[in-house]
């Protein structure tokens, strides 16, 4: 158990804060260079960076609480939905909302569809199996029912057949992903957008990863296939800027295809005898700093800029694949239309291991779990700097093939997972779930955590079960009993 300071008695120096800052940050993963395969996205351009640094800390103090007080938000906002409309099927008049992520975006397209329908009493959306959590999240929230569709097998997109069966008179959103985050592959869109148009029902592409990248990489040369507004259908997309826009984080345009269907996701109060309360948002008071970023981020990039970047990132992700299939043990899963990777295995080998082994030599690979006939693997994401450092994680993949094959397949403790499934574990206090952890094979007070032990455990036990655990594993985590 740590024990944190609270409050100083009086004020200290911004050289010891930044300091402290630094010694707290420094067991963290490297945002820059490409070595951290997931959660971040580097341009690899400092005078990019500074830009939007500077533009950042400029609005860091307006409030997007209410644009009539400060116009600005407007002027900027127009600007980043309508570049980004422009590229995605639309152009400066489509309607489009700002904000902070793909998650809030995907929320709100959520709540539009479910508005649209007030006569429906018990909303659902359908979605494939491999659509974004986010959506299950939307659904938590706004009292919608998630109807999951199995996606191909062998391509992991989604069956357009099959999401046309599971729709009813319930339902008020259908989604494809373009593409899904778990193996960068490409829903069909089309056919899933015409089915739903012909039934009367919104579609949703979720581009939160994509949008920004696919356009780019069809320049290249890639075949992408259509997704955007510009299909037949299509009545909402998700597009995140702080993704492959390399905008900083908090940076999401979510984009309708008419007006009426945006109002829809806006949400107002007039029931409380102060301000009346209009958001477009699910946030209300809100800094500028990461609309003014992204701004400045698209201004100084470019069209030439992120065509530059999407070259290298498609490039990357050539070299990737064709490396990948020369290692023993290791395959990539489906075929990859944007610079995200799935690597499975095709002999056993235990890829929680091989992360572990990875992270140790300094490559972060995201490691996904199996999920109703879907097999686990290692998330990849490759950006505009992921190139020039393929060579090496080849070189490092190769190797950790090689040192976790004598292993075998990955094996949880039968009695372990068999006490999980049965445990309360809402009966267990933070402390107690705490005490727990060594059992399960986790230190976490070592410098590099093997997350292995706890990956193999999730992996073998059932969803509900996994929440649960990491539910209660976040509590822990923000308390004093583990830190």
């Amino acid at each position: 158990m740590t024990a944190h300071p609270g409050l100083p008695a009086v004020g200290r120096p911004t050289a010891d804060l930044l300091a402290e800052l630094a010694a707290l940050t420094a067991a963290d993963l490297p945002t820059r260079g490409g070595r951290t395969a997931a959660y971040v996205y580097d341009s690899g351009r400092p005078e990019v960076r500074a830009a939007a640094e500077q533009a950042y800390l400029a609005m860091m103090e307006v409030n997007g609480l209410d644009p009539t007080a400060f116009p600005s938000i407007v002027a900027l906002e127009r600007r980043v939905v309508g570049a980004t409309a422009a590229r995605l099927g639309g152009d400066d008049a489509t309607p489009g909302i700002f904000t902070s992520g793909g998650t809030e975006s995907i929320i709100l397209a959520v709540k539009a569809a479910r508005d649209a329908r007030p006569d429906v009493a018990a909303p659902e959306i359908v979605v494939p199996v491999t659509a974004h959590a986010a959506f299950h999240k939307a659904g938590a929230y706004l009292g919608v029912t998630v109807v999951s569709t199995p996606v191909d097998p062998k391509t992991f997109r989604a069956d357009p057949a099959l999401i046309a069966a599971a729709c009813t008179d319930r339902t008020v959103l259908v989604v494809a992903s373009a593409p899904s985050y778990a193996h960068g592959v490409v829903d069909p869109v089309a056919a899933i957008a015409a089915d739903a148009a012909a039934r009367g029902i919104p579609c949703h592409v979720d581009a939160c990863v994509g949008g920004w990248l696919l356009p780019w990489l069809a320049e290249a040369g890639a075949p992408v296939p259509a997704f955007d507004l510009s299909v037949p259908g299509v009545t909402s997309l998700s597009c995140d800027l702080h993704k492959f826009g390399y905008t900083p984080k908090g940076a999401s345009v979510l984009l309708f295809r008419d007006e009426a269907m945006r109002l829809r996701a806006y949400y107002a109060c007039a029931a409380w005898p102060g301000y009346t309360v209009v958001n477009s948002t699910v946030q209300s008071s809100k800094g500028a700093g990461p609309l003014a970023g992204a701004w400045a981020t698209l201004q100084a990039l470019g069209e030439e800029g992120y065509r530059e970047l999407g070259r290298a990132a498609l490039a990357a992700t050539t070299l990737l694949v064709e490396g990948i299939g020369a290692i023993d043990g290791l395959t990539v899963l489906g075929a990859p239309e944007a610079t995200l990777v799935a690597v499975g295995t095709d002999t056993g080998l235990d890829l929680f291991e091989l992360a572990d082994e990875s992270r140790a030599r300094g490559f972060f690979l995201q490691p996904q779990l199996s999920l109703d006939g879907l097999p686990a693997n290692l998330h990849l994401t490759l950006t505009g700097v992921s190139v020039d450092g393929v060579a090496e994680l080849l070189a490092v993949l190769a190797e950790c093939a090689d040192a976790v094959r004598p292993l075998g397949p990955p094996q949880a403790p039968d009695d372990l997972v068999e006490l999980l499934r049965e445990v309360d574990l809402t009966a267990l206090d933070n402390a107690g779930f705490a005490a727990l952890l060594p059992a399960a094979g986790i230190d976490l007070s070592a410098a590099e955590p093997r997350m292995a032990p706890v990956n193999r455990l999730l992996d073998a036990l059932p969803p509900t079960v996994r929440e649960a655990i990491v539910t209660r594993f976040l509590s822990a985590l923000y308390s004093p009993h583990l830190g």
